[in-house]
């Protein structure tokens, strides 16, 4: 946009997280004015440090769960801890964030009119019983389990939204986001590709519950945000959409790329597998191709290249920076 342009004013709730913070920097590449909302739960405010150098964007400290009092024509809602080791840390924060992050969303969106765009998440199918899951597929949960906080809350907003967008015409749209790895992560924060990296950078052994043979399909960052962003510009929606890479990976063959890619002399390490854990993850993506014509671009080698740099700079720093 050139000076003197409108700027649409977006909101992204859980700006100061992995995927939050690189979505910022998508919309201010764009034009927007960005406002982030976050309470830091789990956020980190060096994931903004090349947003808040720019004078389009504000932070404002705030929590989804309270209500919301900001302008905007179109919010991004990512605000919930995404990470195991974080949403059963406290899962009634985990749960409430989302249902009651979802309630006043909505309470803002029949107010101001503004659009939606719901980060949900492949978990709202459980331990699935059919692969690739596609969105019609209603999901296998267990509703008392240790990992219901996070699946269970999700679902629940996907029925609060929808059930708004039936009722009163609300503009909301839900993308269920698969299983996504990039620069920002977090250290060790129980996903997969965080542990192997951290723990091969360390010369640790690579820690892998169950057999290894449960799969998973890796999404690199810039590939979900794409995605994001282009279910927010879509004139017309049809939802949920999944956004997620349909190549699926076993957990072992992760790892052994990680050890590839690191040279690293660590071992394997077997562990019992969680309670609830998903055997098997990979999307069908057909109505996101067929709706905004989107698809992964980075391949996994490519993207884990990308994404073992990122951690060993900042393992290097972590001295200086009192972290991990």
């Amino acid at each position: 946009m050139g000076l003197g342009t409108f700027r649409r004013t977006a909101l992204v709730t859980g700006a100061a997280g992995f995927v939050g913070s690189h979505l910022v920097d998508r919309l201010l590449d764009e034009g927007y004015e960005v406002v982030g909302l976050d309470n830091l739960m789990t956020g980190d405010l060096a994931n903004l440090s090349e947003a808040s150098r720019d004078p389009h964007f504000h932070f404002q400290s705030g929590d989804v769960r309270d209500p919301l009092h900001v302008y905007a024509e179109i919010v991004f809602n990512l605000a919930c801890p995404a990470s195991p080791v974080h949403y059963q840390r406290d899962p009634y924060a985990t749960f409430t964030t989302s249902v009651l992050g979802a309630k006043n969303l909505v309470d803002m969106a029949r107010g101001s009119r503004c659009r939606i765009i719901h980060a949900s998440t492949s978990e709202v199918y459980g331990d699935p019983a059919v692969s690739p899951q596609p969105e019609s597929y209603w999901g296998n949960v267990n509703p008392i389990g240790e990992r219901a906080c996070y699946d269970e809350g999700k679902r629940g907003a996907e029925t609060l939204l929808s059930d708004a967008v039936r009722i009163w015409g609300v503009d909301g749209r839900i993308v269920r986001v698969f299983n996504t790895y990039g620069p920002r992560m977090a250290f060790a924060d129980g996903r997969v590709v965080s542990n192997f990296v951290t723990q091969a950078l360390s010369q640790s052994p690579l820690s892998i519950y169950g057999s290894g043979t449960q799969s998973r399909s890796f999404c690199y960052i810039s590939d979900l945000v794409d995605g994001i962003v282009r279910i927010g510009h879509a004139e017309a929606f049809r939802g949920p959409v999944n956004l997620g890479n349909p190549e699926e990976f076993t957990v072992r063959e992760l790892a052994g790329l990680v050890l590839e890619l690191t040279r690293s002399r660590s071992t394997i390490e077997a562990h019992p597998l969680p309670s609830d854990d998903p055997k098997v993850r990979r999307p069908d993506i057909s109505r996101a191709r067929a709706l905004v014509g989107w698809e992964p671009k980075i391949p996994l080698r490519e993207g884990l290249r990308q994404t073992i740099e990122d951690f060993r700079q900042r393992m290097a720093d972590a001295p200086r920076s009192g972290a991990p």
